[in-house]
């Protein structure tokens, strides 16, 4: 199998070393001239060809977050070279050099074998031939590498064909790729969705058989995936994959069962919630929230279900804890919060720096479900009457209060106990009533009329 690519005919996606930033093309100078050689691989060399296709950058142009590198030469051969040089995966054959204000991730080429638990492979050969480097990676469109030295394109598995084409390919027999890491399944469905392709239907096949190695991926991994999912602009995509396939069924079953729960001929609540998620902005806390909103009838019971899912994936306190209170104090039904009274005390309950993201979360609802433009209409007038509260500074909570336990103890009578804290919140409840209630004098005399009897 031939190394380079035969020259791109017209409208082929291109690529040269002139786009590329200094500490790239100083790395790979470096390395030439020390006998060595090397290439640009993985995502920036994808992304930078699906941008060309897509029209995002012009030809020749580059597209990339960071930069991915593999070369001929060993470890001990690359330190020497360079000034600055991490350790990151040395057995793994990678270092990080710090050149030119980049980090750079340099792997000499190799071989996997062996991959009895399903991640890791019990043995690493490092090898010279690129092509043989890349047949070791997860999908064509992974395995395409440039050359700066010589601007030749490595592409032994025509990822370019299934960039061109908006299809997700596994190199080589699929079941095999799968069987060496069970994340490869959940970065199918994941990669469908981000870069929006369509799996191709080998692939698609390989991944029911190969959830025994899927189950023992670690919680902590499948959640950095749904967390690269939820920033697509269809995170629907991944999690229809997932469903499909069975995936959903092994990391959520409590988000499978909502597809059993009918809505109307032809819908279910597992469709609405992917179909609200696709509709919120993109922040994954929110598009969590979305995607959990349907767990239970009850909000209440839905946040705690939503809690103990994202447990099980290793989502920190401060993220479940947003998921949680927006799934629990959703936005009621307008007919009742047409008082000022009633919708302070929503945005109470909701808090009003969560209160955008509860808006935004009922609007997506409201175009998940088809709301019709008149409903569209009703909610935007709460949206405005929400903010315009808002901008009164109304006393939310008991911080807000013209007075506090020490003026009770002071000035009403009381004394340290469980009494001030009850009469706080009574307060609290009085000027949630009327704003202009909050004044010192008139919570006194409120407090000193709710004072137990001594």
């Amino acid at each position: 199998m031939a190394e380079e690519q035969r020259p791109p005919s017209a409208g082929t996606p291109v690529l040269r070393r002139s786009g590329l930033p200094r500490g790239v093309l100083e790395l790979c100078e470096r390395l030439s001239a020390a006998g060595y050689r090397a290439w640009v691989v993985g995502g920036s060399v994808r992304d930078s060809l699906l941008a060309q296709l897509r029209g995002e950058t012009t030809n020749a142009g580059w597209h990339a977050k960071d930069w991915d590198l593999a070369t001929d030469a060993l470890p001990g051969q690359v330190t020497p070279l360079f000034r600055r040089v991490i350790p990151t995966g040395i057995e793994h054959g990678t270092v990080t050099v710090l050149l030119a204000g980049l980090s750079l991730e340099l792997t000499t080429l190799r071989a996997e074998r062996s991959y009895s638990d399903g991640r890791r492979p019990e043995q690493i050969d490092f090898v010279t031939s690129i092509d043989e480097d890349l047949a070791r990676r997860d999908f064509t469109v992974n395995a395409v590498a440039f050359e700066p030295q010589t601007e030749q394109l490595i592409d032994p598995f025509a990822g370019l064909a299934d960039l061109q084409a908006r299809r997700l390919r596994a190199v080589g027999e699929a079941a095999q790729r799968f069987a060496e890491d069970g994340l490869r399944v959940l970065r199918a469905a994941r990669l469908s969705a981000t870069l929006e392709f369509e799996l191709d239907p080998d692939t698609a096949a390989a991944i029911r058989p190969s959830l025994a190695t899927y189950r023992r991926v670690s919680a902590e991994r499948v959640r950095d995936e749904w967390q690269k999912a939820l920033g697509a602009r269809e995170p629907s995509r991944a999690y229809a994959v997932m469903h499909e396939h069975g995936l959903l069924e092994i990391t959520a079953p409590e988000l499978t069962a909502l597809a059993d729960a009918s809505l109307e001929p032809g819908s279910d609540r597992l469709a609405l919630a992917l179909a609200r998620v696709d509709r919120c902005p993109p922040q994954a806390e929110l598009r969590l929230a979305a995607l959990t909103r349907e767990l239970h009838e009850q909000p209440a019971h839905a946040a705690e279900l939503a809690d103990a899912l994202l447990t099980r994936l290793r989502y920190s306190n401060a993220e479940r804890k947003l998921v949680s209170h927006l799934v629990r104090f959703p936005v009621p039904p307008r007919a009742e919060l047409t008082s000022g009274p009633e919708l302070r005390r929503w945005l109470q309950r909701i808090g009003p720096e969560l209160h955008p993201l509860a808006c935004q979360l009922e609007r997506a609802d409201l175009l998940a479900r088809g709301a019709p433009k008149d409903m569209l209409t009703v909610f935007a007038d709460f949206e405005g009457r929400a903010a315009a509260e808002l901008a009164q500074d109304p006393p939310l909570s008991i911080g807000a209060l013209a007075v506090d336990g020490k003026a009770l103890m002071a000035e009403a009578g009381y004394q340290p106990g469980r009494e001030i804290g009850t009469t706080l919140q009574a307060l609290l409840e009085l000027v949630l009533d009327d704003p202009a209630q909050n004044t010192r004098e008139v919570l006194l005399e409120a407090a000193r009329r709710l004072r137990a009897p001594s």
